[in-house]
């Protein structure tokens, strides 16, 4: 296993930053406000590293409970005032004027995640053109469909049943949404796109690791001719600004996409006002591959499924289960194209595995692979950090994994892949060891025989579920866990109605 040499910017292959880049790296990056660019109260500053060089990239406000209250007053004020009587057609066009501002800028912001977040720069611009601009573009076309209905009833007091009771769509109010570092600007427009699709408006919080793309966003909004208020960021750190958020009585609903821990906490935070919360967080999801599985898609279907994102992804397919006919097959497949990464920054051309989000987090994995070692799991390839500059980390599985060990249960959030063999086919043990954590976000399911494939989708306790395919994402298709995986659902109509309440009225002629 080799790490790519010169890849850093001391060394012969150079990154090469746009000037444009470099000019917003430069900005004075503060709050955005009721539409306007707000120095924090505090006058603290955020320090943003690149997580593959560890310099620094550029410093941005560090917004407080003050800013928070001004933020919400002015998403209150926007919710009652102007943008409440936009009409829906106008919503969608200004959702779609957004979409096409992220296209002329795809560039820029493709770079602007690389540096951030630290992935490679070919998955930022997948990541940007499957899911960014055409999440928009869906919750766009959603915004003039929001219809309630009639109900046949007869309340009390009407006479011969002359009655009219119908139901209206309305927003759910004022927004909190506090989004994760592992594709931050995914995650930004997948809160703001069905938020302002209903009518919302939002106070958005980064991740204080990666807050610049979100910034670069909100320069796009003030473009956009959405009105201002609707849409305030405040870059902060979690127990400051993000309980400020969480806790605070003029917000109607918090949007949260993160750990399980820090769900919890808001969870707790809310109970003030009874905010609606919607939370989509860890997981520790199985993939489960049958021995008639066709095997040119499974084994790199489960590479992917595991080292997507460095493995810093909720929905990544960190626990193999492979029946005994075909286990050595599949583990020399996933080893042979995780031993093939090449390892380095985003931004030079062929590197396609990129470093964990800071030391912290690259720690924490080293501490699992050390546990699963001691554990007693066979560490069949990787299981090393990088001298180098950057929080790399090597692609590592463990083999003959135990269910009972610490490395099969908790979440690990890095490249690490567990497996173990089955010797039957008992579809019900098989799920009883699959769903033997306290997640249930997703899953997959591989096999040529459609009916045992089917019965073991049933049989996974998730809420997201792929055969012959591991974590299968469209705009359209909901998304969120089960157990301590979360509450609710986001993409399609069902990520939508978590933000809208139901009014019903009723005359009596």
């Amino acid at each position: 296993y080799e790490l790519k040499k010169g890849f850093f910017m001391s060394n012969n292959q150079q990154i090469t930053i746009s000037d444009e880049v470099k000019e917003f790296l430069k900005s004075n990056h503060k709050l955005l406000i009721n539409g306007e660019w707000t120095p924090s109260s505090s006058n603290e500053k955020i320090e943003v590293f690149d997580p593959a060089t560890e310099q620094l990239l550029t410093e941005v406000d560090s917004g407080n409970a003050a800013d928070i209250d001004a933020a919400v007053a002015a998403a209150r004020k926007a919710l009652t005032g102007e943008w409440s009587k936009i009409t829906s057609h106008d919503r969608a066009r200004m959702l779609d004027r957004l979409a096409d501002d992220i296209e002329a800028n795809f560039s820029v912001l493709s770079e602007i995640e690389v540096l951030d977040n630290g992935m490679p720069l070919e998955l930022a611009q997948y990541s940007i053109a499957s899911h960014g601009t055409t999440l928009l573009r869906y919750f766009a076309s959603w915004a003039n469909k929001l219809h309630g209905q009639t109900i046949p009833v007869s309340p009390a007091g009407a006479i011969n049943g002359e009655s009219l009771t119908y139901t209206r769509k309305e927003p759910i109010g004022v927004v909190g949404a506090i989004i994760p570092w592992n594709s931050p600007l995914i995650f930004a427009i997948l809160k703001l796109g069905p938020a302002l699709a209903a009518g919302c408006t939002v106070v958005l919080m980064p991740a204080e690791l990666t807050p610049v793309s979100a910034l670069f966003l909100g320069h796009l909004i003030q473009k956009s001719g959405i009105p201002k208020g609707v849409v305030n960021i405040v870059t902060g750190y979690g127990e400051t600004a993000g309980q400020a958020l969480s806790e605070h009585p003029d917000v109607d609903k918090i949007t949260f996409t993160g750990s399980t821990e820090v769900g919890k906490k808001i969870v707790e935070a809310s109970i003030g006002n009874l905010k609606k919360v919607t939370l989509e967080l860890g997981g520790k999801n199985p993939m489960v591959i049958f021995p008639d599985a066709d095997l040119e898609k499974a084994i790199p279907g489960a590479a992917r499924a595991c080292f997507f994102l460095q493995g810093q992804n909720c929905m990544a397919g960190t626990r193999l289960f492979v029946h005994e006919d075909i286990y050595q097959v599949v583990l020399n497949g996933v080893k042979e194209i995780a031993e093939a990464f090449t390892v380095g920054h985003g931004l030079i051309s062929g590197n396609d595995f990129g470093p964990l989000i800071s030391k912290t987090q690259k720690e924490r994995v080293m501490s699992y692979i050390d546990l699963g070692r001691e554990e007693g799991a066979e560490l069949l390839t990787g299981g090393d950090s990088f001298s180098d500059q950057g929080h790399f980390v090597q692609p590592t599985i463990f083999s003959n994994v135990d269910g009972e060990m610490r490395i099969a249960k908790e979440e690990i959030f890095g490249p690490v892949l567990c497996a173990q063999s089955f010797t039957h086919q008992d579809l019900e043990q098989i799920a009883s060891e699959a769903n033997d954590t306290p997640y249930g976000l997703s899953g997959s399911v591989w096999s040529q025989d459609i009916s045992i494939a089917h019965k073991m989708a049933m049989l996974i306790d998730a809420g997201q579920v792929s055969i012959n395919c591991h974590a299968a994402v469209d705009p359209a298709i909901p998304f969120g866990g089960n157990k301590q995986s979360g509450w609710g659902r986001e993409f399609g109509a069902e990520g939508l109605e978590a933000y809208l309440k139901t009014k019903a009225t009723t005359v009596i002629f």
